[in-house]
């Protein structure tokens, strides 16, 4: 005797072939994605550090031409190197936390 799988009232199609379909719909948008892997990454990290460096080295600059132009006690290459890498961390951070939700958000939309 064989017996035939439930089917639900509306759909026509078992629990079993929903399960197999979501299964096969979730592979197959790993493998769409798949071909980011590395190079994504590493592409990812530059644009990170760039987001870092370009201030940093933006605010050293401007401390340079103010120690020439006003000079005085204190350095100010020294508080705008600083002050340009707090500002370029911030930056990073906002990015990578956009990036994040912005994954957050598509894997909760693909699960419904």
């Amino acid at each position: 005797m064989t017996e035939k799988p439930e089917h639900n009232s509306g759909t026509g199609r078992s629990d079993f072939s929903r399960e197999i379909a979501s299964k096969e719909a979730r592979k197959l948008k790993a493998q769409r994605h798949s071909t980011l892997g590395v190079w994504f990454g590493l592409g990812m990290m530059g644009l990170i550090g760039w987001s870092v460096v370009v201030p940093t080295l933006l605010g050293a600059a401007l401390g340079i031409w103010l120690d020439k132009h006003q000079p005085g006690n204190h350095s100010w290459t020294l508080a705008f190197l600083v002050g340009g890498l707090v500002i370029g961390c911030f930056n990073a951070w906002q990015w990578v936390a956009r990036q994040e939700r912005a994954i957050r958000e598509e894997q909760e939309n693909s699960d419904e």
